[in-house]
């Protein structure tokens, strides 16, 4: 069994939680995989998971572009050289030309569901991409039910067993914050933490909805000024992405919103278990790690009923439509209700422990084993 974990991104995005718990969780089990990696990851990656074979990638996969070529022409070698009867893909792309089985992850239906959310470009190479593995992969590994209904609906019958493998947290770095953390990321951040902010967390991109949380949060800090109330500004954290219109609202620097870009992965907790509530206002997503991310802090969330997330927040969330007029009703329904938002907090944490990663892991034992090999 060979792991391609070349695709991990520098950051500690999505994607590289998902193959670091991956492995912590196999490891926990008493599996034992071999994972073809780049250097600069390999230490965190032993650490993590120091059960599991390591192998070196050419210094060349640090580039994209020659990634992506390698893996169709390098990993093949290096597996016939391992022995390697099964490679699993845990994103996306796979090499074509190679003859034994393959597990690939596709993490998201959303280029099928919602495809102007994304540009042409990414539109394009992930929909082809996930087409080629629901033709020829030996099993298909998805974070949702949404996901693996999604793409039967838009692309057709999957070749192989379809398995869901909902993810987790690292439960050692999102779990609820001691109050001087809050007190402290607040003070960093200039966040008033007597008000409390009301947060967001991810890529400003079109799916996130950014812009339409933006206005809802403009008219309700209107509405309540009216009435002599203030409310909790809104924090915004992650990169811009490719949402031309949150970045033109973003630009006119709107009053009551704090733009904090990337923030390391340690200062989470904090941001997220100290707001007066967590915004997450999706058109669509194909897990809703951020959601889950929240709820293990501590949280009361605000998210859509949209395609997986339900899966994540259960009866723990307020669901909204995501529309301006229903993001609004909503955020005052829970400013203006404490006792619920506890209730909420609370609900949440007992909801993010039932994910764990020696479950996701478990689901991935029974696709590599649908694949014909077992760890």
């Amino acid at each position: 069994m060979l792991l391609d974990a070349t695709s991990l991104p520098p950051n500690r995005g999505g994607v590289a939680r998902y193959i670091v718990g991956l492995l912590s969780g196999l490891d926990r089990l008493g599996h034992s995989i071999t994972v073809v990696t780049k250097e600069r990851d390999v230490e965190s990656l032993r650490s993590a998971a120091p059960s599991h074979r390591y192998v070196l990638a050419p210094k060349a996969v640090d580039a994209r572009p020659a990634r992506l070529i390698w893996e169709q022409v390098g990993l093949p070698r290096l597996a016939r050289r391992l022995g390697a009867r099964v490679v699993h893909s845990p994103h996306y792309t796979f090499p074509l030309l190679r003859r034994g089985a393959s597990v690939v992850t596709v993490h998201d239906a959303t280029f099928f569901t919602d495809p102007a959310v994304h540009s042409r470009l990414k539109r394009l190479f992930f929909t082809t991409w996930t087409r080629l593995a629901l033709r020829r992969a030996r099993a298909i590994v998805s974070p949702s039910r949404a996901t693996i209904e999604a793409l039967r609906e838009h692309v057709g019958r999957i070749r192989g067993s379809a398995v869901v493998a909902y993810l987790a947290i690292d439960a050692d770095v999102f779990r609820p914050p001691a109050p001087e953390a809050g007190e402290r990321f607040g003070a960093q951040n200039d966040l008033p933490l007597e008000r409390g902010w009301i947060a967001f967390l991810g890529t400003i991109e079109p799916r996130k909805n950014v812009p339409a949380l933006i206005r809802a949060h403009r008219t309700l800090t209107r509405t309540r000024a009216a009435e002599g109330r203030t409310t909790p500004v809104l924090a915004l954290s992650g990169a811009r992405g490719w949402d031309a219109e949150a970045a033109s609202l973003l630009d006119t620097r709107p009053e009551g919103v704090r733009e904090l870009g990337y923030l390391p992965i340690d200062d989470l907790p904090a941001f997220l278990g100290s707001a007066a509530l967590v915004a997450y206002p999706s058109l669509g997503e194909g897990f809703g790690l951020p959601v889950l991310e929240a709820m293990a802090c501590g949280s009361a969330v605000l998210t859509t009923p949209r395609l997986s997330i339900p899966e994540v927040g259960g009866d723990a969330v307020v669901y909204s439509e995501p529309d301006e007029a229903s993001l609004t009703a909503a955020l005052a329904d829970m400013l203006d209700d404490p006792a619920m938002t506890e209730r909420l907090r609370s609900a949440a944490v007992l909801r993010a422990a039932e994910f764990t990663w020696e479950a996701c892991a478990r689901e991935h034992l029974r696709a590599y084993a649908d694949a014909g090999v077992t760890p």
